[in-house]
């Protein structure tokens, strides 16, 4: 029978849990509660002595000094509502499976397959509240409906004798797994009812390529031979489905557009390979440092002459909206494994972390099944810290944004970078192959529900009946030990191949890998399960997390099996790879699947879409003259500004030992670092810098000036601390509302579609203009929630159009890096780059509740010359601090680099370079690109200064020893006064949680 250990502090003890969860409660829902208290719980389902489990109440479950613990008797007492929040069926249990590993430890021996132990919390709460009260505090703030049950249990009518009973959360073995066989012959409106019952997320043009491949003679034939019939089946149209998706396919991306502008039609042929892969191909005649570029889960460049390194940015949004926890965390370890899955396998160094929210005091309606911004960003934050830190990977560089157009669904970028020797075993590090014969080896966590439908279900829109089942919940130590394990293999040479099993599980991973060889055969009976009774179709579609897929020749299995289990790994042989042409697929003997390697990766229908680009006009704002003090305070406290610390500060940065610069810097280490750097290999002073750009509020006004803006940001900010545009590679991740055009769902889908045109262009100018090729990316094109409204028609919220780049450079010597706080009294104070009337999409407009015209525009040719002048001052050391412009333009970067080195500046705005600019706010705010705030010993002002000759660079203040903050005019009078300690509480306030 199951039994149940329950653990609660000790007499005297403050319970910081339940302080945290009643504060949480005030602040984010606004109900009064007067006390909580927690208690952990162990549901544990195995057959214990009573000896057995007090060894394991009193061990490795509780702390003596603490903490009290008790074996089948309640410790709850005195409260007015207990709620007891626990894992539904299936779930991924993170605790309960290292519970289980600490009682094998502890009795010297292993449990049985069916024995486990899951884990619940329980809230004591007291307070004069409702069951409804309750019941909101569980929905809003204690759990996640997808993924929780909730016993809520009214204290009145607690039975402290019988408590709550040891309920073992398992799926129950009822369901018989089968194949169903699916009827394509059908009405277009029966094809599309098919595609959405079952969150196919396919067309009717490609319902019906599916139903005319079945239809073929020759297919016919083939499948009579095997013993299918003439309907596909629910195996080979789901596969068929997770590989022809958005979020697999980029069909948008590689789709034929006619784009109108000024009324003249252009046909584009791919997005991608017109501006991405041509700039790319373009670059690289002239850079010898690219090493592998979009061909493998991510880009590859040359570090130094012996060492590689990989970067890949991914975004897990829509599983982020429904459950942010679960989705962060499966976001950040699903994306080390694309870079540890890249060539050989990479050994993991670095993670970089770009979040978008509405505000986080958001006080509308919420959609259905969706969080309250807050709890979102906490989830998703608290994923990403867990699924970082327990893998003990550095978090170097990351930036927040907030607008309320991300409320129907969240944008989390997670990145990752790995290090790779250059060659291995004598093969250069980036080749992966595999031959007819290879097994395939499954490694890692097993297979459930969890996860299924997550790469058609992030290829549409949220709505409320979006599937439950795509919530995944990651396990970074499970991780660990593979990814630990599969360096020890690579460097033994174990393995020809390896990737991720991501979108699409065994579908996508073996399917993909398969092109090497020209087939596979997979056996789903083999798959380690975490529960019986999934259908096959769901086995070889299941995301759930921690596997990789390899290819392990004959010769080299005993050896590759051994050292797993040695490691704890499980590793499953799944298969063989052919070279049939098929894609074949058996469970228990029979074959449920055949498809045409051709047809599974290149028989998708080509999309034809239309784009038209209108141009908006929006109205300016009269700009104040006075007060201008107020307004910079009032910017510090912008929440796209204002300090991150209560984020940044969950975060490891200094683990494994490398990091150069961190996100935060300065005399208290609480400034905003402009990029991160890490010195991956500590026998030497080679380091890497990481930093990322992006600002959708432009794309508000032009997406091409957007996209612009983006990239010269990430390229500034490597250069800010020391790098050069000798070595900078860029990850685009562009995320879109849906570009489609429809007259009823998708009114605006032609300019949507214009606004990507725009984008895609600029990258393509940009990058080619500064020689900073792109080695990878990921696009993601329906960030929308669909909800009916009062009137029962259909809303869309949407995001704005967002791209992300990601710039990792390579900085020689570490040790000439600088950091963007002043650092000596008496320095000077210099603006460098070109100021100019461009405050449209800006900080400062949005305070004054505008948007404006006047978009910031890159001069690529300025900028490239500014960017090689200030690289050779700070290698020559004649830079104390710099600092780049961005929100919030001059002033912002002024009292940023003041208030970090705790001193005052005085500054004199007549002495900044600037184009036909008469109004004191229009130099303080403007946000012109490809500027910096720069500070300089005295004694190396005229060397600086010569170093920057060619490009707009003027003395406009100095460095004071005291705390004043003071700025002069354009006609000589003062027009800021203030001290550095009121900027630094204005802009550390908003988010200090």
């Amino acid at each position: 029978m199951p039994f149940r250990i329950e653990i609660a502090l000790g007499p005297g003890y403050r319970d910081a849990a339940g302080e945290s969860v009643k504060n949480a409660i005030k602040s984010n829902l606004d109900i009064a509660v007067d006390d909580i208290r927690t208690i952990k719980v162990f549901t544990i389902n195995a057959n214990l002595t009573d000896a057995e489990k007090e060894a394991v109440a009193s061990g490795p479950f509780s702390d003596a000094v603490a903490q009290r613990y008790s074996v089948d008797r309640p410790l709850a007492s005195d409260f007015d509502w207990l709620v007891e929040v626990g894992y539904l069926p299936g779930v991924t249990d993170n605790e309960g499976k290292t519970g289980r590993e600490a009682i094998e430890d502890r009795l010297g021996r292993k449990l049985g397959a069916d024995e486990s132990v899951h884990t619940s919390t329980q809230y004591l709460i007291n307070g004069n509240l409702t069951r409804a009260q309750v019941e909101t505090i569980c929905r809003q703030l204690l759990g996640n409906e997808l993924i929780e049950r909730f016993d809520v249990i009214d204290g009145r009518s607690w039975d402290a004798q019988k408590g709550i009973p040891a309920r073992v959360p398992l799926v129950k073995d009822t369901h018989q797994p089968r194949v169903a066989e699916i009827d394509l012959d059908v009405s277009d409106d029966e094809l599309i009812a098919i595609s959405r019952k079952g969150t196919l997320a396919l067309t009717l043009e490609e319902m019906k390529a599916i139903r005319d491949y079945f239809k073929q003679p020759e297919v016919l034939a083939e499948r009579r031979n095997l013993g299918l019939g003439p309907r596909p089946t629910d195996v080979e149209l789901e596969t068929l489905a997770q590989t022809w998706s958005e979020h697999c396919k980029h069909k948008i991306f590689n789709a034929t557009i006619d784009y109108v502008e000024n009324g003249k039609h252009t046909e584009i042929k791919s997005l991608f390979k017109s501006c991405i892969r041509k700039s790319t191909e373009e670059i690289s005649k002239e850079k010898g440092w690219l090493v592998s570029v979009f061909k493998d889960n991510a880009g590859i460049i040359k570090f130094t002459d012996d060492y590689n390194v990989a970067f890949k940015v991914e975004t897990h949004n829509s599983p982020s909206a429904l459950d942010p926890y679960g989705g962060a965390i499966t976001g950040i370890v699903g994306c080390d494994r694309d870079s540890a899955g890249t060539g050989k396998g990479a050994k993991l160094i670095a993670h970089t972390d770009v979040l978008c929210f509405a505000s986080p005091y958001y006080k509308g309606r919420l959609p259905p099944r969706i969080f309250h911004p807050r709890r979102i960003m906490e989830g998703v934050v608290r994923g990403i810290k867990d699924g970082g830190n327990k893998c003990g990977v550095p978090t170097i560089n990351g930036a927040i944004l907030f607008d309320d157009r991300y409320g129907g669904k969240p944008l989390v970028y997670c990145g990752s970078l790995g290090l790779m020797p250059a060659t291995i075993n004598g093969e250069p590090s980036e080749d992966k192959y595999v031959k007819p014969g290879t097994f395939i080896v499954m490694a890692g966590g097993r297979i459930g529900k969890d996860g299924i439908h997550g790469a058609t279900f992030s290829s549409e829109e949220l709505h409320e009946g979006s599937p439950a089942t795509a919530v995944q919940i990651g396990d970074p130590i499970t991780q660990k030990k593979m990814l630990d394990m599969l360096l020890e293999a690579r460097d033994q040479g174990l393995y020809t191949c390896i990737t991720d099993n991501g979108a699409g599980g065994l579908s996508s991973s073996v399917g993909e890998t398969a092109q090497f060889s020209g087939g596979c055969e997979i056996y789903l009976e083999k798959a380690p399960l975490k529960y019986h009774g999934l259908d096959p179709w769901e086995i070889l579609l299941s995301e759930a997390q921690e596997r990789m897929t390899l290819a392990v020749p004959p010769e080299k299995l005993d050896a590759f099996m051994s050292l797993a289990k040695r490691r704890g790994v499980e590793a499953t042989v799944v298969g063989k790879y052919t070279d049939t042409g098929k894609f074949h697929v058996f469970y228990d003997g029979r074959t449920v699947a055949s498809i045409d390697m051709d047809f599974l990766h290149d028989g998708l229908p080509e999309m034809r879409l239309q784009a038209e680009w209108k141009p908006v006009q929006r109205t300016e704002p009269e700009l104040p003259t006075e007060g201008l003090t107020m307004y910079l305070q009032d910017l510090m406290s912008d929440l796209n500004i204002a300090s991150k610390e209560w984020v940044i500060r969950q975060y490891d940065h200094e683990v494994q030992g490398g990091s150069v610069i961190k996100p935060l810097t300065g005399k208290d280490n609480d400034g905003p670092g402009d990029a991160g750097v890490i010195r991956p290999l500590l026998d030497r002073m080679a380091g890497i810098a990481v930093s990322n750009g992006i600002n959708p509020y432009y794309g508000d006004i032009d997406t091409y000036h957007m996209t612009a803006c983006a990239i010269d940001e990430a390229i500034r900010n490597i250069i800010a601390v020391g790098g050069s545009l000798r070595q900078i590679a860029l990850l685009d991740n562009f995320c879109w509302c849906d570009p489609i055009y429809d007259p009823e769902k998708t009114p605006d889908g032609k300019y949507k579609l214009a606004q990507l045109v725009r984008a895609n262009q600029a990258l393509y100018d940009y990058t080619t203009a500064f020689g900073t090729p792109c080695i990878s990316g990921k696009d993601s094109m329906k960030n929308d929630y669909k909800l009916k409204g009062e009137d029962g028609k259909e809303y869309k919220i949407s995001i704005p159009p967002t791209v992300l780049f990601s710039a990792v450079g390579v900085v020689p010597d570490v040790r000439k890096c600088v950091t963007m706080d002043a650092k000596m009294a008496g320095d000077l104070v210099y603006a460098v780059g070109m100021t100019k009337d461009e405050l449209g999409g800006s900080r400062f407009y949005n305070l004054l509740g505008h948007t404006g015209n006047n978009v910031p525009k890159v001069d690529a040719a300025m900028a490239k010359k500014i960017y090689d002048a200030m690289s050779g001052a700070i290698d020559a050391g004649l830079v104390a601090s710099c600092h780049d412009c961005s929100d919030g333009g001059l002033a912002v970067a002024l009292a940023e680099t003041a208030f970090s080195g705790g001193f005052g500046m005085e500054i004199d705005l007549n002495r900044v370079p600037a184009e036909r600019l008469f109004r004191d706010a229009q130099v303080l705010f403007s946000e012109s690109a490809s500027r910096f705030v720069v500070t300089v010993a005295p004694d190396k002002a005229k060397a600086f200064e010569q170093a920057m000759e060619g490009v707009p660079c003027a003395l406009i203040g100095s460095v004071r020893e005291d705390d004043r903050f003071l700025v002069n005019g354009l006609n000589g009078t003062r027009v800021i006064d203030t001290v550095i300690g009121a900027l630094k509480e204005s802009w550390q306030y908003p988010l200090r949680w």
